[in-house]
């Protein structure tokens, strides 16, 4: 997923992708802000130089913070964005203006950075990690840019996550679920204790709906630490919404008031519950409140019109259609499958599923089952991938074993699949599609086959 080198400008920017590569990889954690800290103290102190809004949660963090982003442009604001993880390319980990950074600037951020964090790695027992270096050069480069804010994602948890270096103004916490249990806890109260750690003193607390024991961790926090807070549900959420051509028509509750006639090129419930998130972050960020009214309706319309979330249920071929999901838990995916079943028309949908390991494979299997005719199992590129074979015959216990082939090389699976769908009887009636699901490079690895490496 990485770029090859094909002229100087490739060549530096492998150099960079290896040296950072050659590092811990996001899945091994040293939980602490020690290392982090110690970086952007030498750097000056960028995470200090624009304000924040960070985002937490477990699922849905991604395509809010892009939200997020879209509307704050749209208000004329210069923003740098960072998320985690990337589909495609590292620098899509770092956004301004709307755009990856370029190569160059990717490369020139990491060599500025680099002897730094060289300091921090020989005064430490444990030498700073993929994530928390990248991190480093988001701050940085916003500061350098600069920008007016930061929307920032973190990456697991939120106290001990390595983008909690920064105070956010605003601190948003989309839906918390079970995922990352090995780190953050066994029960949704013990994970979104870790979350609610970027609630910090004075900061605006924007919560998306929550089970009841996430939702009073929340809270609770909040008050610990005087945050004001706005939840779904109570002072901001979704009040209506309807398919339509290429997503939904929905009318949003903020914190300022109504927006009517909103479009968003997004499916499902779930892509509706982060616009409204989204839309209250920014009212927070703004000073839009019940006293001031909402903000110009205009423009957060023209904002969510422009939305774009690559790997997030987009289809990526017709005739058969093919989507590409980056669902990797299994609550992600049974609103994937909820948004599938609301917003496609599919008589027959075949899916390719290639997780990695210490998920909840079972709980995702069950969630595709009732609406996958079939299956095509498969594995990333991923040094974590779970083996196509183990991985099938977690499938056969739930789909049975006339439902399940295995083709371990994703090429092939894709190709399998799409056979498999335009076999089914109704394929004249245009109702056969393909769904590639069940991990984050499952889906930016599709997504390159089908679409190509600039997509």
């Amino acid at each position: 997923m990485s770029s090859s080198p094909h002229g100087p400008e490739d060549a530096e920017l492998a150099r960079v992708e290896k040296a950072l590569l050659a590092r811990w990889p996001e899945n091994r954690l040293e939980p602490s802000l020690t290392r982090i800290s110690a970086l952007v103290d030498l750097l000056g102190s960028p995470h200090r130089a624009m304000p924040v809004i960070q985002v937490a949660g477990t699922n849905g963090k991604t395509t809010t913070a892009r939200m997020v982003d879209e509307l704050l442009r749209g208000f004329g604001l210069r923003v740098g964005r960072f998320t985690s993880p990337h589909l495609q390319s590292m620098r899509e980990r770092i956004v301004l203006d709307g755009e990856p950074v370029d190569a160059v600037r990717f490369v020139e951020t990491y060599d500025d950075v680099a002897p730094y964090v060289q300091m921090v790695d020989a005064a430490s027992d444990v030498p700073m990690s993929f994530f928390e270096v990248v991190v480093g050069m988001a701050y940085a480069l916003f500061a350098d840019a600069p920008v007016d804010v930061a929307v920032v994602e973190v990456g697991m948890g939120g106290t001990w996550d390595a983008t909690n270096v920064a105070d956010a103004r605003v601190a948003v916490v989309t839906p918390v679920d079970l995922d990352h249990a090995e780190y953050l806890g066994p029960d949704v109260g013990t994970i979104a204790g870790e979350k609610a750690g970027i609630i910090k003193d004075g900061a605006i607390a924007v919560l998306a709906h929550q089970q009841p024991a996430a939702l009073d961790t929340l809270v609770r926090r909040a008050v610990e630490v005087e945050a004001v807070v706005a939840r779904e549900g109570n002072e901001f959420g979704v009040l209506e919404r309807t398919v339509a051509v290429g997503g939904q028509q929905v009318r949003l509750q903020g914190l300022g008031g109504e927006y009517e006639e909103v479009y968003l090129p997004l499916f499902g419930a779930h892509q509706a519950q982060n616009a409204a998130v989204a839309l209250a972050a920014v009212e927070a960020f703004l000073g839009a409140g019940a006293a001031t009214g909402p903000i110009d309706q205009e423009t957060v319309r023209q904002a969510f019109a422009g939305v774009r979330s690559p790997g997030r249920l987009e289809r990526v071929r017709t005739s058969p259609t093919v989507l590409v999901d980056a669902a990797h838990n299994p609550a992600g995916v049974a609103a994937t499958v909820d948004a599938i079943r609301e917003s496609f028309d599919f008589t027959r949908l075949v899916g390719v599923v290639g997780c990695v390991r210490g998920k909840d494979v079972t709980g995702m299997l069950t969630a595709l089952e009732d609406v996958c005719a079939e299956l095509v199992v498969t594995q990333n590129s991923s040094a974590r991938a779970m083996p196509a074979d183990e991985l099938g015959a977690l499938a056969v216990d739930v789909f049975g074993a006339d439902r399940v082939s295995v083709s371990p090389l994703l090429p092939e699976a894709l190709e399998s699949a799409v056979e498999l769908a335009e076999a089914g009887p109704d394929d004249a009636l245009g109702g056969s599609g393909v769904l590639v699901i069940g991990s984050v490079i499952t889906a930016g690895e599709a997504r390159t086959l089908l679409a190509g490496p600039r997509a």
